[in-house]
């Protein structure tokens, strides 16, 4: 027999066993109440998709096209309206305290009958994690106290999330690319703030947020160490909408264009900049722009992973309803066996998708960011207190005082360990371009089963597959993530790898 050192010598081998079985290590760690809540959490998404979400998918797509311009309003407020954007917002900061992986879930669901309007609820939670991420309570709570009023007063308040450069593209998701990139968002600091000049584009639901999480940079050649990570609200002065990008699919979400002339942007709104990151943590300030964008992405692509995987099942569903009803010969399609083998293809992808973001929300649970909201006692205090007490007494304490934001900023830059970042990061790369994938090989399936059929408008394929190719069309994208996937969980194995030589 194998002593105890023997054995945790040989299951740290590459692959490290640790990491390659999450599920044996975390699911009997997890509150079995989270079940019943994203249970619940799926239910109601089967409902949205019953009442809102069917009887309008293909009405809405039509509108887009006849009218490029058009905004979704209505389904914003109808979203509004369900409870959907302060869903997943903490309780602390007046939201309902949803446990995080569900939304996973919810996203397929919604996604497997529109991808467009999962995505309208979806990028909200993007600049959620954006503004979570910077660990600044006090304008978190600003934020997010719009949004709950929102909420309450029908006039719904989103934020986005403003990235991406005319210039630069992804590359300002990685941070050994950053540099290379032809960054244009300058930020200059003036006394009691920054001015900013610049454009941001394909900026998801930025022209319907109210709250913009902003990156700017104070050195264009090295923005990698001179970030500035800011909050703005629609209307400042300086800040306009540009174009109204014509996507191919998920048009009913859209995507803007952001520019910013000699716009001002006050102290107070700054959630993340060099000098303040000093203040929390002795990282450089390269890293801690590495580990906030990390965290952000690895909380964001397992949701894209799902939702890739909702266009691979709403795919194999609109197969499996097509081969039930149509016949070849006088026989029943669904009883050929190339049919049920076709079929079984599409299950096999949709069943891989889902274990893929499922896998990268158990690295998120239990060595992630939110590793801490998971466990048990936690967990269920936070669940169980009312309301009122987070109001009076948890939401006073971290945002009137000081000690919340050095706290929260303390446990992001310095809570968790790099090995578990990587392994975060890797696998929530993982999910999004094995997701965006299978979405799109399921479509291609559906339509040669379906044929002339499935590219009607009215049955919805056709919309499908131009749904799951916008998510797959980058591939620069795609590619990013496989080096991701590479550098984060394979790289350790490969001491003579070098990362993004070429």
């Amino acid at each position: 027999m194998l002593t105890r050192s023997q054995v945790k010598s040989f299951i740290s081998r590459y692959p490290d066993f640790r990491d390659e079985v999450l599920s044996i290590h975390y699911a009997p760690r997890m509150p079995k109440a989270m079940v019943k809540e994203t249970q619940k959490i799926v239910a109601l998404a089967r409902k949205f998709n019953d009442e809102i979400a069917r009887p309008l998918f293909l009405e809405l797509d039509r509108k887009t096209h006849e009218n490029p311009e058009f905004l979704p309003w209505d389904l914003v407020k109808k979203a509004n309206e369900w409870g959907f954007y302060t869903m997943w917002m903490p309780k602390v900061f007046g939201g309902k305290g949803y446990n995080m992986p569900s939304i996973a879930y919810f996203s397929e669901e919604i996604g497997s009958v529109c991808l467009g309007i999962a995505n309208v609820i979806g990028v909200h939670y993007l600049g959620v994690a954006g503004l979570m991420m910077a660990g600044n309570t006090r304008v978190i709570k600003k934020v997010m106290n719009d949004v709950v009023q929102g909420e309450k007063t029908g006039d719904p308040c989103l934020i986005a999330l403003a990235i991406t450069e005319p210039m630069a593209g992804t590359d300002v998701e990685e941070i050994e690319l950053e540099d290379r990139g032809k960054i244009t968002c300058h930020v200059r600091k003036v006394k009691g703030g920054y001015i900013v000049n610049g454009t941001k584009i394909f900026i998801s639901m930025g022209r319907l947020s109210k709250w913009t999480v902003l990156y700017g940079y104070t050195n264009l050649k090295k923005s990698s160490e001179n970030t500035v990570v800011m909050m703005v609200k629609q209307g400042m002065k300086g800040f306009t909408y540009g174009t109204h990008e014509n996507k191919m699919g998920q048009r009913i979400c859209t995507a803007d264009v952001l520019n910013f002339e000699d716009c001002f942007v006050p102290d107070e709104l700054v959630i993340l900049d060099p000098e303040r990151a000093k203040g929390f943590t002795k990282q450089k300030s390269r890293d801690v722009k590495m580990r906030h964008l990390d965290y952000v992405l690895s909380l964001s692509r397992p949701v894209v992973g799902s939702f890739g995987t909702s266009a691979a099942r709403g795919a194999f569903e609109a197969a499996l309803r097509f081969a039930n009803e149509a016949e070849i010969d006088g026989k029943p399609m669904i009883s050929y066996e190339w049919v049920q083998c076709r079929l079984a293809e599409m299950y096999s992808n949709v069943r891989l998708g889902r274990l893929a973001y499922a896998e990268a929300n158990l690295a998120n649970q239990h060595r992630g960011v939110y590793n801490i909201l998971q466990m048990k006692p936690i967990y269920y205090y936070l669940k169980y207190l009312p309301l009122a007490f987070f109001n009076n007494v948890l939401s006073p304490l971290l945002t009137n005082r000081s000690i919340g934001t050095w706290l929260m900023s303390k446990w992001y830059l310095d809570g968790q360990k790099p090995e578990d970042q990587h392994l975060c990061t890797g696998l929530g790369s993982l999910a999004k371009f094995n997701g965006t994938d299978i979405g799109v090989k399921n479509c291609q399936i559906a339509l040669e089963l379906m044929g002339q059929t499935g590219m009607r408008h009215e049955n919805g394929m056709e919309k499908i597959l131009r749904d799951a190719k916008l998510l797959q069309i980058y591939e620069g994208t795609n590619q990013l993530n496989r080096i991701n996937v590479f550098k984060s969980l394979i790289a350790p194995a490969c001491p003579k790898a070098k990362i993004f030589e070429e």
